[in-house]
């Protein structure tokens, strides 16, 4: 059930933001005035050679209006879409933890901490995945997909932990950080002229040629988000997320402070995963104990203790 619905993911999403990111890619090189002409026929093309349905040509030509308007301003939908796209790339190194009981335990848990977060409503909601690796890491993608190593759940003790790892993403979302990353990404030389050209000519190779660049400039993108990592600030930010969410869901917010403790000894700075993409651990305890002050909440109680156990005594 979980693979088929990541392999239609992988599929139209891909699709849909392959073209998005080729009319991103126009209005920077052609201009507002030329952007409505090659979005028009991008989608043609699409729906001619089968690539793209009529409704995801009809949503393509939706998001490029809003560009045509202001490269500012993402409608939701087009977050979803991109999101979505992203979402497939990591998928393809990721491969998910295919157990349903710790998944739908994830996802019950995260979707309670994301409804009192300050971004609560989403296109199409959050959704939270397992991914089955030992590289201790979690990260968001546009419009709410999160994504949580079994590495990373290893270093976890209690569901409060869980918590504070799925609020601090959640606080990704919050802030668009994962957007941001995407608007200042290479996009621009990712698509080249030619890969223009190739829309105009419209032969099956050149179609083909156009699709292989769309995906770098996807896979770029990914990288941005998953390889290079967030500022200081960012992830400030989200751990300032993560502390609001955690007190406003009556979880301890010094579980956050726990779990960056735990990978301050397991993660090797400039390693795989969290060590590379993260500032030092030191500094964000140092950040978060500040932000949490002399609050405190209650420790595990003997519900939330079986839920946590029942689910993760896998992983």
């Amino acid at each position: 059930m979980i693979r088929g619905c990541i392999q239609a993911a992988k599929t139209s999403g891909r699709l849909i933001v392959m073209f998005t990111v080729a009319l991103f890619s126009a209005f920077a090189i052609s201009g507002c005035e030329s952007l409505d002409s090659v979005t028009k026929l991008g989608t043609s093309l699409g729906m001619a050679t089968g690539r793209i349905s009529e409704e995801q040509a009809a949503s393509i030509n939706k998001s490029a209006e809003a560009v045509q308007k202001s490269f500012e301003d993402i409608t939701p939908e087009q977050e979803y879409y991109i999101g979505r796209a992203v979402g497939a790339v990591i998928l393809d190194d990721y491969p998910p933890y295919d157990d349903r009981r710790a998944n739908d335990y994830l996802n019950k848990l995260g979707q309670s901490l994301a409804l009192l977060s300050d971004r609560p409503e989403l296109f199409k909601g959050y959704r939270f995945l397992i991914l089955d690796s030992d590289e201790v890491n979690a990260f968001a993608t546009p419009s709410g997909l999160i994504f949580v190593s079994r590495g990373m759940l290893r270093l976890t003790r209690s569901e409060p932990d869980v918590a504070a790892v799925l609020s601090h993403e959640i606080g990704h979302v919050v802030e668009k950080h994962g957007l941001k990353a995407i608007k200042t990404s290479r996009i621009n030389t990712a698509l080249t002229s030619v890969a223009l050209t190739s829309v105009q000519l419209a032969s099956n190779e050149d179609i083909a040629k156009l699709t292989n660049v769309f995906e770098d400039s996807i896979n770029d993108i990914t990288s941005t988000l998953v390889n290079n990592g967030y500022s200081r600030g960012a992830e400030r930010q989200a751990d300032e997320q993560a502390v609001t969410i955690l007190k406003r869901t009556g979880y301890d917010p010094r579980a956050l402070a726990h779990v960056l403790e735990r990978m301050e000894s397991a993660v090797k700075p400039g390693g795989p995963g969290f060590g590379k993409t993260h500032p030092d651990p030191k500094e964000r305890i140092k950040d978060v104990e500040e932000l949490i002050g002399n609050t405190s909440g209650p420790g595990p109680n003997a519900v939330q203790e079986r839920r946590y156990k029942d689910a993760l005594a896998g992983i």
